[in-house]
């Protein structure tokens, strides 16, 4: 019996190779209380849409970690990791430039209008200019949990170019302080640029401006007020009228492409100076993880993350998996931590079935802080039920997912 196991994160809970380890070990011990004897193997390949947990994919597909020094969003040094393979580097803009690194972020401090209108994504150009020093040409920038809305000004920062105001001086970062923006100078921008190829992993697809862009929507995410939300816009777009005075008119329809909005802003810059190419992150995570030719003799496939509602059916996680796991023939089960779906919404997903940790345990907060034990409990209850795999009893793959099929209904 061959299950791969392709779980996103359980945000707040678990990393998607947590997720994957603990329900690998449930599923072990259920098929081996089951099945004495008899042969069990699981393929674990963490995945991620293009956000968070695109780097632990990244390194669970064979990618090698690294790391650098690299400018927060509010100006101190961090350690921000990337991945790298051959000339193919892996970065999460959240490591360098997130909320979660925001200085005192998870222990009780948020975010608010000061850091709203001051963070900066300088890290993740730093972060992209470690990637060059190492060789890399072509970048794939999974973006997501940005803490900046300044329009990626930070990253072309980062990667040499010096944003000045009218006096000549080099303006502070941010998204506010565009607002004083009179030229770019790109003179000393790292050169190795024209030979890298971009890809921007992001599912969103709203514009850098207005009512739908990166301040109105996602600015109140990082603590801006209505205020602060109209001061961004209107910062941000001065600094594409300034940046398409610099390279030209396509500045200015860079900014109305979809993901422009992307990362408080870091999508637009990416499209408009990088001229990287907008894909939706679960397709770029599943190539890279080469999960279509790892299902190959795989007789189940198990996918999932921290909530399964409406959101994931929109090309979440579990459903990139559930196709590639449909067009290769294989049934495809979830788990979650809690589903919000309907029975319809489930019927139609293609899964063989979900389960929910909630099913084990109905107070949704033990759930958070239990994630692990519990997942295990939900894999060996799963393993408990899936068929034997052994010569005599199943002799070939397409028998083994019948079978397969007619047990997960559990």
């Amino acid at each position: 019996m061959r299950v791969v196991i392709a779980p996103d994160k359980f945000k707040g809970s678990l990393s998607a190779p947590e997720v994957a380890s603990r329900l690998s070990a449930g599923l072990q011990a259920g098929f081996a209380a089951s099945r004495p004897g008899e042969g069990f193997e699981s393929t674990l390949i963490p995945v991620a849409d293009g956000g968070e947990g695109t780097l632990d994919a990244a390194v669970g597909s064979g990618f090698t970690r690294r790391s650098a020094t690299v400018t927060g969003p509010t100006g101190q040094p961090i350690k921000a990791e990337f991945a790298v393979r051959g000339e193919e580097a892996v970065i999460e803009m959240a490591a360098a430039s997130g909320l979660a690194v925001l200085p005192g972020f998870g222990d009780g401090s948020a975010p608010n209008t000061e850091t709203a209108k001051s963070s900066t994504s300088l890290g993740t150009g730093e972060l992209i200019r470690a990637a060059l020093d190492l060789g890399c040409r072509h970048i794939i920038l999974g973006v997501g949990g940005s803490a900046n809305t300044d329009g990626g000004a930070g990253v072309l920062q980062g990667l040499g170019a010096v944003l000045l105001d009218a006096d000549g001086n080099e303006l502070s970062g941010g998204g506010a302080a565009l607002a004083r923006l009179d030229r770019i100078d790109f003179s000393n921008l790292d050169v190795r640029l024209e030979a890298t190829d971009f890809v921007l992993a992001s599912d969103v697809d709203n514009p850098l401006l207005g009512r739908t862009g990166a301040a109105a929507i996602f600015g109140p995410q990082k603590g801006a007020t209505p205020d602060d939300v109209a001061t961004l816009d209107a910062a941000l777009a001065h600094f594409v009228q300034v940046l398409a005075n610099e390279i030209g008119p396509e500045a200015q329809d860079a900014a109305q492409a979809p993901g422009a909005g992307a990362a408080g802003g870091v999508g637009y810059i990416a499209i408009a100076a990088l001229g990287a190419a907008r894909r939706p992150g679960i397709d770029v995570v599943l190539e890279f993880t080469e999960l279509e030719q790892r299902l190959s003799g795989a007789d189940l496939v198990i996918t999932g993350e921290g909530s399964l509602d409406e959101q994931s059916l929109l090309g979440k996680t579990p459903m990139g998996v559930a196709r590639a796991a449909a067009r290769s023939g294989i049934p495809v089960i979830a788990v979650c931590g809690r589903s919000t779906l309907s029975p319809e919404q489930l019927s139609e997903s293609g899964f063989e079935s979900v389960h929910a940790l909630t099913e084990l345990e109905s107070n949704v907060e033990k759930c958070i802080a239990e994630a692990g034990p519990l997942l295990e409990e939900l894999g060996k209850h799963i393993g408990l039920r899936l068929p034997g795999n052994s010569q005599s009893q199943l002799p070939n793959h397409d028998a083994a997912r019948t079978e397969t099929k007619e047990q997960l209904h559990v």
